[in-house]
């Protein structure tokens, strides 16, 4: 596995995202940006929030935008003119604070976390106006995931060092109790901030790939929740991942502190990792 430094930044950086033309997208936090580096390496300021996070795209180009400091999930065209709201406001009665992650089932609707300290939730919003709360009571319910038959969800609990699963009936209808997927490797010289999963993906053969907040790797856990491997990604506070299109490639930001400065790194695989 080798290691390559796409970008330093001056603000700590999250919500990796790779569009069908291999254009790779970053947020930049309290930075207020989203950045986009196209295929020749080329960087410019795609769109402006007030503290874009996680953000997904969705097969006709636009970006789903979770903004931690407005407290809503926000839409973006392609070109990144902002459409509007995709969540704000309450879910179900429930207030939405400090929307961190999400993942789109896009022909239902999409997931995602409110990351508060003892207190977090997972809302989902349904494209036919349902609001269903997943889960609630989290100790900072951050990074999410689907498996790809869609039929489990993954929440990674910061603060429990841990990834928790929930077998969904149907889109945005839970058929199990959340429950711990798995327990995560401990960083002992920092046990409050050095043993926080973070952003998570799953591949194609439903491996979850894990971003360690404090423990500057990537660790792969396989489907019945062991670990089977550990990358160092070089950046200290790994935040969050995804994979280029040809799936050998792993894009993963954060940073050495918040607010900065931050790095964008990706680890490039032999294809058989």
């Amino acid at each position: 596995m080798e290691v390559i430094t796409l970008t330093h930044c001056e603000y700590y950086t999250e919500g990796p995202a790779v569009d069908t033309d291999g254009n790779i997208y970053f947020t930049t936090l309290t930075g207020g940006r989203i950045m986009k580096v196209d295929p020749q390496g080329v960087f410019s300021v795609w769109a402006e929030s007030t503290c874009p996070n996680g953000q997904r795209i969705l097969s006709n180009g636009d970006h789903l935008v979770c903004d931690s400091r407005l407290g809503k999930v926000v839409r973006f065209d392609a070109s990144g003119k902002k459409i509007g709201d995709a969540a704000s406001g309450k879910c179900c009665d429930t207030i939405i604070q400090s929307p961190n992650d999400l993942v789109v089932d896009e022909r239902a609707g999409f997931y995602f976390t409110d990351s508060i300290r003892h207190s977090g939730s997972v809302y989902f919003f349904g494209n036919d106006g349902s609001e269903r709360v997943i889960a609630s009571g989290l100790d900072y319910p951050n990074g999410i995931c689907l498996s790809t038959d869609k039929k489990k969800l993954f929440i990674a609990e910061s603060y429990q060092n841990r990834i928790l699963i929930v077998d969904l009936k149907e889109s945005g209808v839970p058929a199990t109790e959340i429950r711990t997927f798995c327990r995560l490797p401990a960083n002992p010289a920092n046990p409050e901030t050095g043993n926080l999963p973070d952003g998570i993906v799953a591949d194609a053969s439903d491996r979850l790939w894990v971003a360690h907040y404090g423990m500057q790797c990537v660790h792969v856990i396989s489907k019945d929740g062991e670990l089977i491997n550990t990358y160092d990604t070089g950046i200290p506070l790994t935040s969050n991942l995804c994979f280029v299109n040809d799936s050998a490639r792993l894009v993963v930001t954060g940073g050495r502190g918040e607010p900065g400065p931050g790095n964008v790194n990706v680890l490039v695989f032999e294809r058989d990792s």
